[in-house]
């Protein structure tokens, strides 16, 4: 059967099962278009730009396990998919996206809409193709879906020349991938495995560090039923959450940084830590030398470069989490560390994480509990902005199920909550999903409410004004004494220069988020008043339409605990002054 390139690149996508495609249409991908036009099978979302298809892509793959895919042309259209490559590329995320070039006549000329665009994504990407010859279409396309999925997931890049997408060959789609040099380790090594067994049977006071690669293995319920039969208290990352169920009275929360005290001082004072799927980042160990100080390392994680790169590890074990877990969970005996849990039960009791909201105040604690207590947590997926509003998110709202959250941890993407709600309600329609934003992070793809409104996507942005950049103003505040610098999102130029605290004359803030939903074809609605909190958020959950909630916060609301950067993880920051 002869196809075109064009034709060959769908047919493809049909042999792997992809359902939806986020992207943008140019001259470089005619061809494609052209072909997308003619397939039922095959739904394209058109988002109103690249990054929006990038960052809906990764959205759809982190909610459902599923690759997601996206398409841009060539030359700006490619480039401006790299800040949601370099997103999924830190985060684990499987995508494979796909993008037009300039003819292969033309390679290298700087025509027009030329970029190298597999040379700038060689380090943000698990591996890209320039594609030169029609009839590697299928091979390459096959390769990509296998390393996309497979060890430590990631984004594979497919350049394809417009004129390899007119040329026609014979179709013949691979039915197995073998490469040379790329063979993950799945099963872990028997020896180690046994020895983190004897490990977990002669601790006092362990403690389970839980990563997104538990997310990504799909060994959440192996990682319970661990946790359960030894008696272990798991922490989680920002990356991990939903992994172990924060209703559980083993659960200590997320660590690091702004992690809860509890989980901080665990970790901190315990004798073993059994790290799964989990990479040890900066913002989790804080002060390295000071990161569990007293503690015997597992590791388990199917990516060998990540096994010792920052902390020491003293039992390592390659190999997929979820294969490992179901063989150390055979090898571990039932554990009982009744002392170890009271001093777990102590710290929880005085955490100011699970205090409850100021009576009467609108603050995010109040929003996002009301959240919390309004939806079930088995059938929502929250996906975040970047900054205090990432922070809140994850500290306020208990996650019960892996999956149901996403959000830019490594690369720390402002733009990114909003679109990857959109590709996750796409692959999620029977869930309410959530963006939990900040007013300034929140701008950076907004355009994106035309999407949401186009395919009726009933996604709930939930706006929490403070009119600043809130984590650098935090930042400003705590540290460089109020001089709050190009953090004021309602600073004119007719302001004072030096202004260093709101006031009563402040102007309006621009945009007014109500109106600019409703501009879009969305619902607006704006909240100042704690006690309405509750009414405005049924109605978004009740509405066929995307709706956008505008709460107006305190405006010097801080997240707490922090960690001061280069700190050790058991000195926090409480509250402002201590």
């Amino acid at each position: 059967m002869k196809l075109t390139g064009a034709e060959m690149v769908l047919k493809s996508l049909l042999e792997e099962g992809v359902e939806k495609v986020f992207g943008y249409p140019g001259g470089a991908v005619l061809s494609i278009y052209d072909v997308l036009y003619d397939e039922p099978q095959l739904e394209h979302i058109l988002t109103r730009h690249e990054q929006g298809a990038a960052h809906a892509a990764d959205g759809y793959a982190r909610s459902t396990g599923k690759p997601g895919v996206c398409i841009a042309t060539s030359g700006p259209g490619a480039t401006n998919l790299v800040t949601g490559l370099a997103t999924a590329y830190i985060d684990s995320v499987p995508m494979v996206a796909f993008t037009g070039q300039v003819a292969t006549s033309m390679l290298g000329t700087d025509a027009f809409q030329e970029a190298d665009i597999t040379g700038i994504t060689v380090p943000i990407t698990k591996h890209n193709y320039l594609v030169q010859d029609v009839k590697d279409i299928p091979r390459i396309i096959k390769e990509a879906f296998h390393i996309a999925t497979t060890g430590r997931p990631g984004p594979v890049l497919i350049d394809i020349p417009n004129d390899v997408q007119a040329d026609m060959a014979e179709f013949e789609y691979p039915s197995e991938v073998n490469l040379r040099g790329y063979k993950p380790n799945y099963s872990g090594h028997g020896l180690q495995i046994k020895k983190a067994s004897q490990a977990i049977e002669e601790a006092e006071r362990p403690v389970i560090y839980s990563g997104g690669g538990v997310i990504a293995s799909g060994g959440a319920e192996e990682l319970r039923e661990l946790a359960r039969k030894a008696q272990i208290p798991v922490t989680t990352t920002l990356m991990g959450l939903g992994a172990f169920p924060e209703t559980d009275e083993l659960s200590l929360g997320m660590l690091g940084m702004h992690g809860t005290e509890q989980a901080n001082y665990a970790i901190t004072d315990t004798d073993l830590l059994i790290a799964i799927g989990a990479r040890f980042d900066d913002r989790i160990t804080g002060k390295l030398e000071e990161f569990a100080p007293e503690a015997k390392v597992i590791h388990i994680d199917i990516d060998p470069a990540e096994v010792s790169k920052r902390v020491a590890v003293d039992i390592p074990i390659v190999g997929d989490v979820k294969t490992v877990l179901a063989e150390l969970n055979q090898m571990v005996k039932e554990q009982d560390h009744q002392e170890w849990y009271q001093q777990i039960q102590e710290w929880k009791e005085e955490s100011i994480v699970t205090q409850p909201p100021i009576a009467g105040k609108l603050t995010a604690k109040k929003v996002i509990n009301e959240i919390d207590n309004l939806t079930d947590n088995d059938q929502v997926v929250i996906t975040t902005e970047v900054g205090q509003n990432q922070m809140w998110a994850a500290q306020y709202h208990r996650y019960t199920q892996p999956r149901s959250f996403a959000s830019s941890g490594g690369l720390g993407t402002m733009g990114y909550g909003f679109p990857a709600a959109l590709g996750a309600q796409m692959g999620n329609p029977e869930k309410d999903v959530f963006c939990i934003a900040g007013d300034g992070s929140f701008q950076m793809n907004l355009q994106e409410l035309a999407t949401a409104v186009s395919y009726e996507l009933p996604v709930n942005v939930i706006i929490l004004n403070n009119h600043y950049l809130g984590m650098v103003r935090q930042w400003q505040q705590l540290f460089k004494e109020r001089r709050y610098s190009s953090t004021c999102l309602r600073k004119r130029k007719s302001c004072p220069d030096n202004c260093a605290a709101p006031g009563d004359d402040c102007p309006e803030m621009t945009p007014n988020f109500v109106k600019l939903a409703e501009a879009f074809g969305a619902v607006g609605i704006r909240v100042t008043e704690a006690e309405d909190v509750r009414g405005a958020l049924e109605r978004a959950i009740a509405s066929p339409k995307p709706v956008v909630l505008d709460f107006i916060i305190e405006e010097e609301e801080n997240v707490f605990p922090m960690v001061p950067a280069g700190g050790a993880i058991n000195n926090m920051i409480l509250g402002e002054g201590n």
